[in-house]
């Protein structure tokens, strides 16, 4: 009897940028209907090797010395170009890292989604169009037939997720690369995509190559694991000994980095900032004459405030105004209600005083790819603010110099960093760097919007630490948004529950996690992937 080839075979793999090695030595099969996580730090080859199984790498830049990679038993590596497109989207899809630069801003979702079903089903149309809307309720979109005609800057970054993931299934593919699928997903919602990958993969006998540094997802939903470090392969074997019998001692690092810790109670602190009755609302359907006639609140008459040297976090599902609010705070976008900063009102400053107190007020946002210019160098980004807010004016090129290179380094940024561009790095890495633009400039107070999405445990755990120390060293406070309630925990003093844009519970941490009140809260936390 002939034995079957498997779903993906990676033999040898090696990726070179010109002279430079980047990835060597990867091995690993795939079996029909099993999953395969690919684990390891920001930078360790993951997404690399995802992006060489589709030959999706800057050619000939990019090449491979070595290696072979077969689908179905048949090589993909030097296949020309119309073979591969065909099998792209089709046999085999991918759901990008970066949801808000992999989808395209001049486009609908409707049209997005519309052209994969196009190209490879050859639908068109109401037929099209009733399988799109059906995509978007499978991955969990609320209202889907109102968001076809949105366009990704409407929506919050998981729904931006969510659609891609809707175009990755969208032609029900044998082979589905998954890099980081549930990274800007909220708790409740990365159950529920992981439980429709998982019964998707049954109903298909879909292999799945899942790229994450989430190790509660791994030990899951993974039937094998893939351990990567600095390009190399260093573990292979099956999930339950990797949590059970970790060979390698970089394996057991991994295994132990889960952010821990709680923050002690402030005792007596200033109130450096107060936000009240902050209501946001975006125009949905204008008439004729381009009135507004039909509005979605996005934010509804939330108060907080926010102490000296105090971290407040905000939690709640994608889509519940999290950021929305946060962006409203800082006067990024159109609101009403009031927000005193250190007994100023900013919505009533002039353009130039709100952009003095800008250097005192920073944010760090969700997608840093987006946030970061790729055509400036990263020296250049970080000293940005320098220039814009002139703190530079008494400073030489060669002072500038080192205190970019000074806090490229306590974000955990090797030396030499500061002269490479934003595409050279990976996503974990860009966020790092994006963390280095807004600590540059001392402020008192930072929105931190999702900064660890994009980290592995390890790298999470190290930049959790530093915001501590730096929090403790210069007083500073920070607006915490995050879907991961294990970061929420070991960084916040205290916590706000926001549900459809309104605060359904607040409290201390300790608090809200051992005695939630309300049962919204209660099912964020016992939406943990434990």
């Amino acid at each position: 009897m002939i034995k079957q080839a498997p779903l993906l075979a990676v033999e040898n793999l090696a990726v070179s940028f010109a002279e430079q090695p980047i990835l060597s030595g990867v091995n690993f099969t795939l079996e029909q209907g099993k999953t395969l996580a690919i684990v390891g730090e920001s930078g360790s080859g993951k997404s690399l090797t995802a992006l060489s199984i589709l030959q999706l790498l800057p050619y000939p830049h990019a090449h491979h010395p070595a290696g072979s990679i077969y689908f179905q038993g048949q090589p993909l590596m030097g296949k020309a170009e119309k073979v591969l497109e065909a099998i792209r989207g089709n046999q085999i899809s991918m759901i990008f890292q970066e949801p808000m630069t992999s989808l395209n801003p001049l486009h609908s979702i409707e049209k997005q989604i519309a052209e994969t079903l196009l190209l490879h089903k050859g639908l068109t149309g109401r037929a099209a169009q009733l399988r799109t809307i059906e995509l978007l309720e499978l991955v969990g979109i609320e209202r889907p037939k109102e968001r076809l005609k949105a366009y990704p800057h409407e929506l919050s970054g998981g729904q931006r997720q969510r659609v891609m993931i809707a175009m990755a299934l969208a032609n029900e593919p044998n082979l589905l690369i998954a890099d980081e699928p549930t990274t800007a997903l909220d708790a409740t919602i990365q159950k529920q995509i992981l439980t429709l990958l998982k019964s998707l993969q049954q109903k298909l006998n879909m292999g799945i190559l899942l790229i994450t540094h989430d190790l509660n997802i791994v030990r899951q939903f993974a039937d094998d694991v893939l351990v990567m470090c600095k390009g190399q392969q260093v573990e292979y074997q099956a999930t339950q000994r990797v949590f059970t019998r970790p060979q390698h001692e970089y394996t057991k690092t991994l295994l132990n980095a889960v952010p821990t810790g709680t923050m002690p109670a402030l005792v007596d602190p200033k109130v450096i900032l107060t936000a009240y009755k902050m209501s946001v609302s975006f125009p949905i359907k204008k008439n004729f004459w381009g009135k507004v006639v039909k509005s979605s609140h996005v934010v509804k008459a939330v108060s907080l405030t926010i102490h000296k040297g105090e971290t407040l976090a905000i939690v709640g599902e994608s889509g519940s105004g999290k950021s929305t609010l946060a962006q409203a705070i800082l006067q990024l976008n159109k609101h009403t209600g009031e927000v005193v900063y250190l007994g100023e009102t900013l919505d009533k400053l002039d353009k130039n005083n709100l952009q003095r107190m800008r250097q005192q007020l920073q944010i760090v946002f969700q997608d840093p790819y987006a946030s970061l210019s790729p055509r400036m160098s990263v020296r250049d980004i970080v000293a940005e603010g320098l220039q814009v807010f002139k703190v530079h004016n008494h400073l030489s090129e060669r002072a500038i110099d080192e205190q970019v290179k000074e806090v490229l380094l306590k974000v955990g940024l090797d030396s030499g960093a500061e002269n490479r561009y934003p595409h050279q790095f990976s996503g974990g890495q860009r966020q790092r760097i994006a963390i280095a633009r807004a600590l540059i400039l001392k402020p008192k107070l930072i929105v931190l919007d999702e900064p660890t999405s994009a980290l592995d445990r390890s790298i999470q755990k190290q930049i959790i630490e530093l915001l501590k120390s730096l929090q403790q060293e210069f007083e500073l406070s920070y607006l915490f948004i995050s879907h991961d309630l294990s970061v929420v925990r070991a960084i916040s003093h205290r916590v706000l529950v926001l549900k459809s844009g309104k605060v359904v519970e607040q409290g201390s941490t300790s608090e809200i996690f051992e005695n939630a009140m309300h049962s919204y809260t209660q099912k964020l936390l016992s939406s943990v992937v434990l």
